[in-house]
């Protein structure tokens, strides 16, 4: 039987090991967080550009020479290492009866250091980099409410943009859907490299870009309706490539836009777009505009749908075909219990890191999409 004289020194052990660091990093991690909340110059000018870019680069180059995905493999092992540490646990405790005092308090602590690490983590891989200065700062571009002309207008310009890309391009399947000429592989360096081009108009951009990861068990993935996911503790942009052919090289350029700690969702779609449309190759200018198309597209439904389908018809017919490929493949995945899960989830991540709007905060590119248009012919 332990006295509580014992008690208190196990306790003392415990908060005098080399591992407390981890459970101060927690504290930290809110310190970073609250610090970003009150000063958008801090998220900025001392964090996002010096030290999330130094973290994200160094980090990024290690991961990038693995030709598969980390962070895949450490979410497929995670559960077993999991299991294996409570098996382990329970069986101290049931061979240490005498020192169950110790092993579960040990327990608890080892958990609360875990999880200061993952918040941490957390922190600075994506939480402060949410309160930074926009992109439309960089850009030069004043995002306000407009008129449903100026959206048409816009729907107008990409359309034209993407009929005239898709005329060029002559690869497709049976159904005359269009298909990648290229590999996955192909195409994320393609990617990269227009990001490098972008950086030279904007700065904040700058640096090394590892290629996107491909996700080994893409059509599992599907069933979350997830396209992509960026990983703060790996820094690896982490594609879908189950998804039809021509999203692909929009959603690996929406990916490497995290890495340079463009977080929010709109932000990223738009980087994408403009990341794409500095490519050289048709098919990533295609992929690029398509995805801004169907954004505003279906903003403008909302807003006017016979302004939409007198839009509508104008598309080229490879567009209609892949238009409809794309419901076809995403209608075997919507609303079901994980995808229903997995949005819902999302959704709440979203709101709770300064994105008011949620999932609907990707459809908010369509706002800076407006606001180039405007710029461009205000000149």
């Amino acid at each position: 039987m332990q006295s509580n004289k014992d008690k208190k020194n196990i306790v003392w052990r415990l908060l005098w090991q080399k591992r407390t660091i981890l459970l101060l990093s927690g504290a930290v991690g809110v310190l970073l967080l609250e610090g970003a909340k009150r000063s958008s110059f801090f998220a900025e000018e001392i964090f996002a550009k010096r030290i999330f870019k130094v973290l994200s680069i160094g980090i990024s180059f290690i991961t990038g020479w693995l030709p598969f995905s980390l962070a895949e493999i450490s979410v497929l092992l995670c559960p077993i290492a999991v299991f294996v540490l409570l098996a382990i646990f329970v069986r101290k405790l049931i061979k240490k009866k005498e020192e169950r005092f110790f092993l579960c308090l040990n327990g608890f602590y080892s958990v609360a250091c875990g999880a200061s690490l993952v918040f941490f983590i957390y922190a600075v891989g994506c939480g402060v980099n949410y309160y930074r200065y926009p992109f439309s700062y960089y850009a030069g571009l004043i995002v306000e409410p407009s008129d449903v002309e100026v959206l048409y207008a816009v729907c107008v310009e990409l359309t034209e943009e993407a009929n005239a890309l898709r005329k060029q391009l002559t690869h497709e399947d049976e159904n005359g859907v269009y298909k990648l000429s290229m590999s996955k592989y192909e195409l994320a360096t393609l990617t990269k490299e227009a990001y490098i081009k972008l950086a030279k108009e904007y700065q904040v951009l700058g640096g090394r870009y590892p290629a996107p990861k491909q996700i080994l068990l893409s059509k599992l993935m599907s069933y979350t309706e997830l396209t992509g996911i960026y990983t703060c503790w790996t820094m690896e942009a982490n594609v879908n490539v189950d998804i039809p052919d021509y999203s692909i090289g929009s959603t690996m350029a929406h990916e490497l836009a995290h890495l340079r700690g463009f977080i929010r969702e709109d932000e990223a779609n738009y980087l994408a777009y403009l990341a794409c449309m500095k490519s050289e190759n048709l098919e990533l200018r295609y992929s690029g505009v398509m995805d801004a198309l169907i954004l505003s597209g279906n903003a403008l439904y909302r807003k006017n749908p016979d302004l939409y389908f007198s839009l509508r018809v104008t598309y080229e017919p490879g567009i209609e075909r892949d238009l409809a490929a794309n419901s076809a493949y995403w209608a075997k995945y919507h609303d079901t219990v994980v995808s229903n899960t997995v949005d819902k989830a999302n959704d709440t991540y979203l709101k709770a890191n300064n994105q008011t709007d949620g999932v609907e905060s990707y459809g908010r590119m369509v706002d800076l999409l407006i606001a180039a248009y405007k710029k461009r012919n205000a000149q």
